[in-house]
């Protein structure tokens, strides 16, 4: 029986046991680590995860951190326990789940790391974006569009995930780049939207109530993304803020429709959770896989978002 079962962290131990009990002694078994079901990132990631393993004929179980680290290691430790063929994370903290990976080395359990790199960790592989790299390119666009169509000056407030470090990898890429491209930019307070959405839509609302003179928002993630855009759309400021950030949503589609939302970093986290899988079949099949395998974004605007549009009806 093939098995593909998301769980929580409030269940991890005891939900672990028997779900990997459950499995196939014959089908390989895969463990997927996520941060959290709510962004729509994550469980594109899980899709793609999904149909890999369904097409290599393994099993996939998924384990639901709801956005606490410490709920990663205790996973993955279960996991090692019960003797899976591979692990995928998708990582919080990426120096906090290090001992883990190791002992997951130790045991001759591969993990890939997916989306956050692992800084002298002992996964076998990276997939995903160079989120510093990314950040900047995204960083040069906003600074290049502020000259264009903001008269060379944005009052820039920043919605991020401080505990988040790719996010903290985008905001410092996107910070360099912009002041690299001139002096009319100037950066407001940065919020923590703590990768919630709900968390997210009240901070920047309080960025935007505290700073009534600001013009741009940068938002480093998904969920932020989102509260910014509610915060602007709550608030009325369509018509003076310009949004910029990370990952799509209907909302975002909409606003860079209606031309307030300027460019959105698009990922393609289905690819990232496909790859994983595969890379790790290859694995069991005594193959190699590269170290870093990268992943292209794609920066959306109002020229390219029609091709997008699929991906949320």
């Amino acid at each position: 029986m093939r098995l593909s079962k998301i769980l929580s962290s409030s269940a991890a131990a005891m939900a672990l046991t028997f779900v990997l009990g459950a499995a196939s002694a014959s089908a390989e078994t895969f463990a997927l680590v996520t941060i959290n079901q709510q962004a729509l990132f994550f469980n594109q990631i899980n899709d793609g995860a999904q149909k890999a393993a369904k097409a290599a004929g393994a099993d996939l179980v998924i384990f639901n951190a709801n956005n606490v680290p410490a709920a990663q290691n205790d996973a993955i430790e279960t996991y090692i326990t019960q003797k899976v063929d591979g692990i995928i994370l998708v990582a919080i903290d990426v120096n906090g789940v290090k001992p883990a990976i190791t002992t997951a080395k130790t045991a001759g359990i591969p993990v890939i790391a997916i989306d956050a790199q692992i800084p002298g960790g002992d996964n076998v592989s990276f997939i995903g974006v160079d989120n510093a790299k990314a950040g900047e390119d995204i960083g040069k666009f906003f600074a290049d569009y502020v000259k264009s169509d903001m008269s060379g000056s944005a009052k820039t407030g920043i919605v991020g995930a401080l505990n988040s470090f790719i996010q903290n990898q985008r905001l410092d890429g996107f910070k360099k780049a912009a002041v690299a491209g001139g002096d009319g930019v100037t950066f407001l307070d940065t919020v923590d939207g703590q990768n919630q959405q709900d968390v997210a839509l009240g901070a920047a609302e309080n960025l935007m109530t505290a700073n009534p003179d600001m013009t741009a928002i940068y938002a480093t993630g998904e969920p932020q993304l989102i509260g910014a855009v509610s915060a602007v759309e709550s608030q009325g400021r369509q018509k003076d803020v310009k949004v910029f950030g990370w990952d799509l949503t209907a909302q975002a589609v909409k606003g860079i429709e209606e031309g307030w939302v300027t460019a959105v970093v698009q990922q393609d986290p289905a690819g990232e959770g496909k790859a994983a899988v595969e890379a790790l079949v290859k694995l069991k099949r005594g193959e190699t896989i590269e170290p870093v395998i990268n992943v292209p974004v794609t920066i959306v605007t109002k020229g390219n978002v029609a091709q997008f549009k699929d991906m949320f009806k």
